[in-house]
């Protein structure tokens, strides 16, 4: 036997398939109207986004969160950071309900808040859960009353509350005391350490609070952001283990393209895959022109490449090499997967299951017809030196063959047949 086989798994050995583990925290009902976004729990995890418009500018505002609520994103959060922001958040709601956009609103409060919610009834009515920063609500004594007011409203109203802890404005008093009581022990910890164990005293401790002041323990969902992948990783682990609330995922000021991309999705996906989390946003800074929707597509592409949630149907497609001189098969994996995205807001309800469906447009001859037979519809388009000839496969089997120079507005046609055919009789 040769040492391949020696090492080969015996075939009677179960390799484990590789699953996110079950999620343990509480759930938490997020509403608004006769909607109920579930948090937490055996939920599925959730996907929110964040405006950066003037939240004054009523019209604006709810223009863009129906642009976040159409990609895809459950919740959306508003800077309210003025009166005149909180007089404006009762018009959004308005406008967004006018628009049939019932999508839960949260408001995002510093400094300022327990004025703000206290100050504007409406306000506080229209949003559907608060995001308090325990490091940005008052210094000294001012502290726990203006955290106190903010929860109260809270419970007033019913409304869920999100204690967001940020590394970049964490409570200095806190973490002074710490430090200086990390200093008397005989071995002291890193100052990382303490920072770590300051963010996550900081998000518990408030919740504790929040409890004895009123809140019920299901509104309240926690998170810790942080700037570093590793960072945020070890700090979650510890949180997890910690407190059974909900949490919040997010790494914060992740940056812009790729870079705020690649940093979201290795920190989230770790996290995820050990069933960490019950929302998640992707702190992306938007490219020059580019659409705000763009951190709800990589939130969207997270949870579906681990397969926690399905949103839009896929499209496999090689990255193309010498054998793959002609660029049809990249153009023509770009117009099917794009179209696709285009039409899921239509979709979703005339061809239900849709979203899970697997296309898969290939380059050449060497993985073609593999990748094509085990997607619901494939390609596989001819590579250099190959017979001009582009066999498809449907549900796995060779359905037939197109030739000539119209192969990609067939393929198209196909791809929709088949969407009506099979996810339409589900509808109907």
């Amino acid at each position: 036997m040769n040492a391949l086989h020696q090492n080969s798994p015996a075939l009677d050995d179960f390799i484990e398939p590789a699953r996110p583990a079950p999620r343990v925290s509480r759930q938490v009902p997020v509403r608004w109207g006769s909607r109920t976004v579930t948090v937490g729990g055996d939920a599925p995890v959730r996907v929110q986004a964040m405006t950066n418009t003037d939240t004054v500018d009523a019209i604006g505002t709810a223009i863009q969160i129906k642009e976040l609520a159409i990609a895809g994103s459950e919740m959306v959060r508003i800077t309210v950071n003025t009166p005149e922001a909180a007089a404006a958040v009762p018009y959004i709601r308005e406008q967004l309900d006018r628009m049939g956009i019932d999508v839960p609103l949260i408001g995002d409060f510093h400094y300022n808040g327990h004025r703000l919610l206290t100050d504007h009834p409406a306000c506080a009515e229209a949003l559907s859960k608060y995001r308090i920063n325990p490091g940005n609500v008052g210094k000294g004594d001012k502290h726990d009353k203006q955290f106190a007011q903010m929860v109260e409203v809270a419970a007033k109203y019913d409304k869920a509350v999100r204690i967001g802890v940020n590394w970049g404005s964490l409570d200095q008093e806190l973490l002074t005391q710490m430090m200086d009581d990390n200093a008397l022990l005989p071995e002291p910890f890193e100052p990382q350490q303490i920072m770590y164990r300051a963010i996550i005293t900081s998000a518990v401790q408030s919740a504790r609070r929040a409890e004895a002041i009123g809140l019920n323990a299901d509104r309240i969902i926690l998170s810790c952001k942080m700037s570093g992948v590793q960072d945020l990783i070890s700090v979650y682990r510890a949180l997890a283990k910690r407190c059974d609330y909900a949490l919040h995922l997010g790494l914060t000021e992740a940056g812009m393209g790729t870079k705020g991309t690649v940093a979201s999705a290795t920190a989230l996906a770790v996290l995820l895959q050990e069933g960490i989390g019950d929302t998640i946003r992707v702190s992306l800074t938007p490219q020059p022109g580019e659409a705000r929707t763009q951190e709800v597509v990589v939130a969207l592409e997270i949870l579906q490449s681990l397969g926690l949630r399905s949103f839009n149907p896929s499209v496999t497609a090689c990255p193309g090499c010498g054998r793959t001189t002609s660029t049809t098969f990249q153009v023509l994996a770009k117009e099917i997967d794009d179209h696709l995205r285009a039409q899921m807001p239509v979709w979703k309800t005339r061809y239900p299951g849709v979203e899970k469906m697997k296309g898969a447009v290939m380059g050449c001859i060497v993985n073609g017809p593999g990748e094509s037979k085990h997607a619901d519809i494939g390609i596989s388009l001819p590579g250099t030196g190959e017979a001009p000839a582009a066999p498809v496969f449907i549900d796995g089997e060779k359905a037939l063959t197109l030739r000539g120079d119209n192969i990609a507005a067939e393929f198209h046609a196909l791809v929709e047949r088949y969407i009506e055919k099979r996810y339409g009789s589900v509808a109907a």
